[in-house]
């Protein structure tokens, strides 16, 4: 009887079976790598992915240390599967190739070098990062709200966690300009962190010489070198608008605006507001016989500046009603509901004499009183007020306040109240600023004769960009056919002069 051999067969099956499963995990761990990764690495790493050995992570002054090489991070940085899928994606790769072919053109131009310390922002996957490096640019890193690792860190626009003076070249794409709500706190970071003599690359939406010349404003330590149109990458952003901008050195303060004015009282309009200008509704030379009805006939012809120019470069948005009356006179009923805001917020200022209406306002939100009267200068007027006999109701019926300087011989059902009045001209340039978009709407019952010249003689009149003006004069009644009225001395002429002297300020500088 021959001896039994159960003990060497049963080891020798539980070793084929474990080299059976190792050969399992084996296939199973290529055919993963194979068909959801599908590139291939270096043998020891068994990764069948790999990066250039040169993609690293550069140093990010405030954030940390100086490098860090990504392959060796490999395992628990980049193998997520699911940051892989999206870096082998289509759309993914599409975007990579554009901005490569980007930024080769900027290296052929001299803008660029494989040596540039580089800054992308804003950029929310960090394609412009990955194909900075691609193309041999490996200092490159990217900063948006929500961080990428490795190749964006978290950032707020208006805070990058770098020092000054830190990259050579800096890149917003995708519109990210066109997005900020605050361009100027965005624009003045770049600045800071942008060398001497370095450079700035933005793509914008924009096409108008309006927004262009708002976009350069931004930035007074720069100049801009070249632009140039670009074919977008998708549907969402099929135009694009390259700027190129060198920062000049000596330059220390990042957030002064760039200034048209060459004194104190003098202000020079930039071309391209001149010429938008031109396209502005044409006057009305000749006086009309029924004013009520040419006003309503004409105005769906007004041509607003914020439907023909982009407006998205502005710090702030502000609107000023000189001579409110209630709420729901202008403010309400005409700025809110039908001027183009561009989904822009707007700070109101009302700026009302009449105390009746004062109450209301404070009941509004986002509406700022001037219990005054705008004037030349500071000091105390008479308020006069014709009431309305046809009204019953007190402020229904309650006449167009006028300021009179001094007590006048006032009719028997006229209110005279004494008032305060201020400097509007001093008031608006303690206010505003250039780079602030201002939107100005006047009715003040004849005292624009006096309000529009002391703008002119102040250079205040350039801070407003666009200006809503109704210019009282002795028309002829509605009431009473053939008669005109007594109220106002002025004549059609010399309101025709006063509009073609708001319009001449965009032929001819203010001086």
């Amino acid at each position: 009887m021959e001896p039994t051999a159960g003990k060497p067969s049963f080891m020798r099956n539980m070793m084929v079976r474990v080299l059976l499963f190792g050969v399992l995990v084996i296939g199973v761990r290529f055919a993963y790598v194979v068909t959801i990764r599908g590139e291939s690495c270096d043998l020891g790493d068994f990764c069948f992915f790999s990066l250039p050995d040169n993609f690293n992570l550069p140093g990010a002054g405030k954030i940390g240390a100086s490098a860090i090489v990504v392959k060796d991070a490999a395992r628990s940085t980049f193998a997520a599967p699911s940051r892989v899928d999206l870096w082998t994606s289509k759309g993914w790769r599409k975007a990579v190739q554009f901005y490569s072919s980007v930024f080769q053109d900027l290296i052929v131009d001299g803008y660029l070098t494989p040596n540039s310390k580089s800054l992308c922002v804003e950029t929310s996957a960090g394609q412009d990062v990955f194909a900075l490096r691609e193309i041999g640019v490996v200092d490159a890193i990217g900063t948006a709200k929500k961080k990428s690792p490795p190749l964006v860190v978290s950032a707020l626009p208006s805070r990058q966690p770098f020092d000054d003076d830190t990259f050579d070249f800096v890149f917003s794409g995708g519109g990210a300009f066109d997005k900020v709500m605050r361009p100027l706190d965005f624009a003045s970071e770049i600045a800071r962190t942008l060398k001497p003599e370095g450079f700035l690359v933005v793509h914008t939406k924009t096409k108008d010489e309006y927004s262009f010349n708002s976009f350069v404003d931004l930035f007074n330590c720069c100049t801009v070198v070249k632009t140039r149109e670009l074919d977008g990458m998708d549907s969402s952003m099929p135009y694009i608008r390259e700027i190129v901008l060198k920062k000049e050195p000596g330059i220390i303060s990042h957030g002064t605006p760039k200034s048209h004015s060459n004194s104190v009282n003098k202000c020079s309009v930039p071309g391209h507001k001149k010429e938008l200008f031109r396209k502005a509704e044409p006057l009305i030379t000749e006086e009309p016989l029924k004013p009520w009805i040419t006003l309503k006939r004409n105005i769906k012809n007004i041509k607003y500046l914020s439907s023909m120019a982009d407006i998205s470069f502005k710090q702030r948005y502000v609107y000023v009603d000189v001579g409110a009356r209630s709420y729901g006179s202008s403010i309400g009923s005409w700025f809110r509901k039908q001027y183009p805001k561009q989904n822009k917020t707007f700070e109101v200022y009302a700026i009302e004499a009449d105390k009746t209406f004062h109450d209301e306002y404070k009941l509004k939100k986002r509406v700022t009183l001037l219990p005054y009267a705008a004037w030349v200068r500071n000091e105390t007027l008479f308020f006069e007020i014709n009431q309305d006999p046809g009204h019953k109701d007190v402020e229904k019926g309650r006449g167009m306040g006028r300021i009179q300087p001094g007590q006048s011989s006032a009719s028997s059902d006229a209110v005279v109240d004494q008032i305060e009045g201020f400097d509007f001209a001093n008031w608006l340039k303690n206010s505003v600023t250039e780079r602030d978009f201002v939107v100005m709407k006047m009715d003040v019952e004849g005292t624009e004769f006096d309000l529009i010249p002391r703008l002119f003689e102040t250079g205040a009149i350039c801070l407003i960009d666009e200006i809503f003006l109704e210019c009282h004069y002795n028309r002829w009644q509605r009431c009473c056919p053939g008669e005109r009225s007594s109220k106002y001395q002025k004549t059609y002429d010399q309101c025709l002069d006063l509009f073609s002297n708001l319009r001449n300020i965009f032929e001819l500088d203010v001086k």
